[in-house]
């Protein structure tokens, strides 16, 4: 009997060794065969990958009175800080990738809006001077560009086709460590209301993302970009975000193109339907988004749309969110016709509408950028800030919102809160006389503005040859 049973135990020992051993030999090759993957993605993407030092020349003493300032307190701070800080050149870094041979590069807008010199570091060494082709500050995408040829490139993957779960690969250059790849996997979708951008849709991901990593991409296991390494939840944390690599795209074409963003815009304001809002409105569901306003003269107008109007459906498709329609409108160009059904007064309507274009993306071309301030729409301004400003009254125009040191329109006195009432003789009203104005100014050798500040109205020349 003890033979017998010293005969079953050798054979369950040797049978458990076997199974072991031949389970670790396949968990073994597995892991090689996954960790291969990365080797080769390592391998095609790390050359394009780039590093970006953004270089800021910072005065010794800015030449700001305490009227320039919104707040006092914001005089007497800067003023402090210039006391402590040693002036002179402030170098940042962060990442970027090759977009086509011929040197275009992607990276985030926060990467290098305020550089005065912009140098990029291949993953050979090499270092090109960079110059910006345009920015969208509103997605935090920038595009630049570097003199050179035959470089190697990423091509963009289908964001719209991840999977939550599915395994992703982060390169940068986090704390200026060279092509730093780390792994992890796709935890979240559409993450929107995170207050980082205007506009957001971020793809939420564990692998590992330093500072120095934003505007290096996150790829997929074919060495494709499906994002745009951008934010951080905090340190530690394991929470990352990334632009989708379809807005990435998209933008990158559209500067490239034309050096601006054009978005579609309806002219509306929307709000979300609660519970409470849908009884008051005789509503059976709380889907689609309410219209709190219809913006004068705007696409929304043209085609019909009311206050109280409910959108329940966008070319078909259900609306889940303001937020999801907000971008899904935002990536397509004006002149665009959408289908739009509409309850009004309980009763489904078909409405088409003809896209026009955001106001704010005249200003987001890139001779804005080289004069180095930024303006918007009277009317995007807050009344408090109108008020302090003296321009209670105003209904329309264009307000400097920031001047960036150094720049050719701060050498010329430009100031923000400064009303612009003309640009080469020419009235603007609106971004788009704006617009206009600075394109027929593009060869000139001197910029003349008519402005109004603090209730004096003077001549501005701006020299920019």
């Amino acid at each position: 009997m003890k033979t017998i049973k010293r005969f079953f135990l050798t054979i369950c020992v040797i049978s458990t060794f076997v199974f072991t051993a031949g389970y670790s030999d396949s968990g073994t090759k597995e892991l090689e065969k996954l960790s291969q993957g990365f080797i080769e993605v390592g391998k095609k993407a790390i050359p394009a990958v780039v590093f970006i030092k953004a270089t800021t020349n910072v005065q010794a003493q800015s030449n700001k009175s305490p009227k320039d300032y919104n707040d006092p307190m914001d005089y007497f701070n800067e003023r402090f800080r210039q006391f402590f800080e040693d002036p002179g050149p402030r170098v940042s870094g962060g990442s970027g990738f090759i977009a086509t041979k011929d040197g275009y590069i992607i990276t985030n807008n926060h990467v290098v809006k305020d550089a005065d010199e912009i140098t990029v570091v291949l993953n050979n060494g090499d270092e090109y001077p960079a110059k910006v082709i345009g920015k969208d500050p509103r997605t935090d995408v920038a595009v630049i560009k570097i003199d050179a040829k035959d470089l190697p490139y990423l091509t963009f993957g289908d964001s719209d086709q991840l999977d939550i779960g599915q395994i992703v690969i982060a390169i940068g250059y986090p704390f200026a460590l060279q092509a730093t790849l780390t792994t992890g996997v796709v935890s979240g979708k559409g993450r929107q209301n995170l207050h980082i951008n205007d506009l957001e849709d971020f793809i939420q991901t564990d692998a590992a993302i330093n500072f120095g990593n934003s505007g290096g991409p996150l790829t997929n296991l074919k060495g494709e970009v499906i994002g745009i390494n951008s934010a951080i939840l905090s340190r530690g944390t394991g929470i990352g975000f990334a632009i989708p690599s379809t807005w990435a795209k998209h933008i990158m074409e559209q500067i490239i193109g034309s050096g601006t963003v054009k978005r579609g815009y309806i002219g509306i304001s929307m709000q979300e339907i609660d519970k409470e809002m849908a009884e008051a409105f005789n509503l059976d569901k709380t889907d689609g988004v309410l219209i709190a306003e219809v913006m004068k003269n705007s696409a929304g107008e043209k085609a019909g749309l009311q206050e109280g109007d409910v959108i329940i459906e966008y070319n078909n498709k259900p609306i889940k969110s303001i937020g999801n329609f907000r971008n899904e409108i935002s990536l397509l160009e004006p002149g665009k016709k959408v289908d739009l059904t509409i309850l009004r007064k309980g009763k489904k309507q078909k409405i088409t509408l003809e896209l026009g274009q955001h106001p704010v993306e005249f200003l987001s071309s890139n001779q804005t950028t080289q004069l180095g301030m930024e303006v918007a729409e009277v009317k995007d301004i807050s009344p408090d800030l109108m008020g302090k400003w003296g321009y209670q009254d105003i209904k329309e125009g264009l307000i400097v919102t920031s001047i960036k040191r150094n720049s050719l329109a701060a050498k010329a006195g430009l100031r923000p809160g400064m009303l612009l009432l003309q640009i080469n003789q020419q009235r603007i009203k609106t971004a788009k006389d704006f617009h206009d104005s600075m394109e027929k100014s593009q060869t000139n050798k001197h910029i003349l503005l008519l402005v109004r500040f603090h209730n004096v109205t003077k001549f501005i020349t701006v020299k920019t040859q």
